[in-house]
């Protein structure tokens, strides 16, 4: 039985791949690679000659049988993403899972990592974090996530387009307590590598005006404590409202718009709120339907 190995390749800066993964690359039957093209460029610097297939989102399902059938003939592969760590934010989830469903082993071969050398590098606190990836361009389940990132006591790293950085950033200023901090690492280990740091507004301010080049990660700060216990007081404060108001005949609604205006606070938060406490007011409703 095969080993399929999961190794990590340089984010930038060749010297960055460890003395293992070029063993790792040299030994295998075949490298699966998200861009047989750059990959390509990684094994002629290393001098190896080593069969490539490509794997990439558009194609992975379709490539899991010929894995299966590669490893089950003993043979070893290699998995490895255009750059840094496989199946971050990168095709091979589904191959992995199959491939440990199937008995195969899996080898992790550690290395160079976007998330963990932005993480490091921004003197933010690094623990807990929480990594997210590439958000949806739009829709209600990126308001989701920024909303969470928002909310976020940890620090958060999310991956953006250099196009698209300045944007993302002014969101999330529109949205977090005021003077949030938070740190944009470009070209990470490459020479032009650069970490920015300020408030998510003054970062937004500055890449409107200076768009980034190369590849972007950004780090968000957790909130602040006396961030988290002002909204601990405003959730008091909404909830013995709500209760004065659905006591004095108020439908949940009209209750929530009230909470909102007077307490100055967002409606979607307050009206959950209020449902919330209707529905425990009122108890379990009971079905009394026959069939």
């Amino acid at each position: 039985m095969g080993t399929l190995y999961l190794v990590s390749t340089p984010i930038g800066n060749l010297e960055d791949l460890t003395f293992r993964a070029v063993r790792v690359l040299g030994d295998v039957d075949l490298i699966l690679a998200e861009d047989t093209r750059r990959t390509g460029q990684l094994l002629h610097h290393l001098e190896l000659r080593v069969p490539m297939l490509s794997l990439h989102e558009h194609n992975e399902e379709a490539r899991i049988r010929d894995v299966l059938e590669r490893l089950d003939e003993g043979k070893d592969l290699a998995l490895v993403s255009d750059a840094g760590t496989p199946l971050v934010s990168d095709p091979g989830e589904r191959l992995v899972a199959q491939v440990l469903a199937q008995g195969h082993a899996v080898t992790p071969v550690p290395g160079p990592s976007a998330v963990l050398t932005a993480l490091i590098g921004s003197g933010l606190p690094t623990r807990p974090f929480t990594f997210l990836g590439f958000l949806p361009r739009k829709g209600s389940t990126r308001k989701e996530l920024l909303e969470r990132v928002a909310a976020a006591a940890e620090t958060t790293i999310l991956f953006e387009s250099p196009e698209r950085t300045s944007t993302l950033l002014a969101e999330l200023a529109g949205i977090s307590e005021p003077g949030r901090r938070g740190v944009v690492a470009r070209e990470l280990t490459k020479l032009h590598e650069e970490f920015r740091r300020g408030t998510l507004e003054e970062l937004s301010r500055y890449y409107s005006e200076s768009p980034p080049r190369g590849e972007v990660t950004v780090v968000v700060a957790p909130r602040s404590e006396n961030s988290r216990a002002r909204e601990e007081v405003d959730v008091e404060a909404a909830r013995a409202l709500a209760t004065a108001l659905l006591q004095d005949g108020r439908s949940p609604s009209r209750a929530a718009r009230e909470v909102a205006r007077r307490l100055g606070l967002p409606r979607n938060q307050v009206y959950a709120l209020v449902q919330e406490m209707a529905g425990q007011r009122d108890g379990p409703s009971s079905d009394t339907s026959s069939t």
